[in-house]
C-alpha cells in the first residue's frame, strides 16, 4: 500500500450529500476482484452520458460535460471535497479502490459511512472529517479560485490552505501509523514474517505429519 505523509493536490468539489458506493463505482463493475482498473469507471453513471459496462474503452464513450470531474479546471484533482455521509450504501471495497485508482489521495467531508471510512484506511486513501462549516467554506473557496490546492499533512494532522491557514483534523493513532508507513493488513502481518516462519518450523518439528497433510 502506498504510504501517506504529506500530499499537496488540486481540489475537486463533489457538492452532493449522501453519495453512496453504487454512485462511486456502479454494481456492474464489481465482477472483478483484481483490485485494478476501476479508475475509469469512478462515478460512472454521472461521468458519462452513455451506459457503462465492464471492458468498454473509456475513450469511445460520451463524457458528461456538466459533471465536475469532466470540467477542465478540475483535471488532475487528487483531493476530493464532499458533503455529509459520503460513501453510504453497500460495503463494497471497490469504492475506495476506484477513488484511489482515479488519482485521489484524500477525501474531505463532514461525515462518512462507517464501513467506507474503514475501507479507505485499509487501501491508502485518507478520509478527513471536518466540521460542516469549515467544509462549506472550502467549497466556497474552491469554486471561487480556479487551481485551488490543499496540502494534507498527516504527520502533523493539518490541512494547509493556500492563504497559509491550517485546519487541524483528528485521526486514530493506529490508522495514522498504518497510513504513514504504508501498511495494509497484509503488510502489518508481514512485519512478523520471521516469527511466523519460526513458529511454523517448530510446529512441523513437533508434528511432522502435518507436512504430509498440507502437501496432500
Amino acid at each position: 500500500m502506498q504510504a501517506f505523509t504529506v500530499h499537496k493536490g488540486l481540489v475537486a468539489p463533489m457538492d452532493r450529500e449522501n453519495v453512496d458506493t453504487d454512485a462511486i463505482i456502479p454494481k456492474q463493475f464489481l465482477k472483478s476482484i483484481a483490485r485494478s482498473g476501476f479508475g475509469p469507471n469512478l462515478f460512472d453513471a454521472w461521468r458519462y452520458l452513455d451506459p457503462g459496462e465492464p471492458g468498454q474503452d473509456p475513450s469511445q464513450r460520451r463524457p458528461n460535460p456538466d459533471f465536475v470531474l469532466n470540467q477542465p479546471r478540475y483535471q488532475g484533482a487528487s483531493v476530493l471535497l464532499a458533503r455529509r455521509n459520503f460513501g453510504c450504501g453497500s460495503s463494497r471495497e471497490h469504492a475506495p479502490w476506484a477513488l484511489d485508482q482515479y488519482g485521489f489521495r484524500a477525501v474531505i467531508a463532514p461525515s462518512f459511512a462507517d464501513i467506507f471510512f474503514e475501507n479507505c484506511f485499509k487501501n491508502g486513501l485518507l478520509p478527513i472529517v471536518l466540521p460542516e462549516s469549515q467544509v462549506s467554506q472550502l467549497f466556497d473557496e474552491v469554486k471561487a479560485f480556479p487551481g485551488y490546492e490543499l496540502t494534507v499533512d498527516l504527520p502533523r494532522q493539518v490541512v494547509a490552505k493556500p492563504d497559509g491557514g491550517e485546519i487541524p483534523f483528528e485521526v486514530q493513532p493506529f490508522r495514522k501509523y498504518c497510513l504513514v508507513n504504508g501498511f495494509d493488513d497484509i503488510g502489518l502481518t508481514l512485519r512478523h514474517a520471521d516469527k511466523i516462519r519460526a513458529f511454523e518450523s517448530e510446529r512441523l518439528a513437533k508434528m511432522p505429519w502435518l507436512a504430509q497433510t498440507l502437501i496432500g
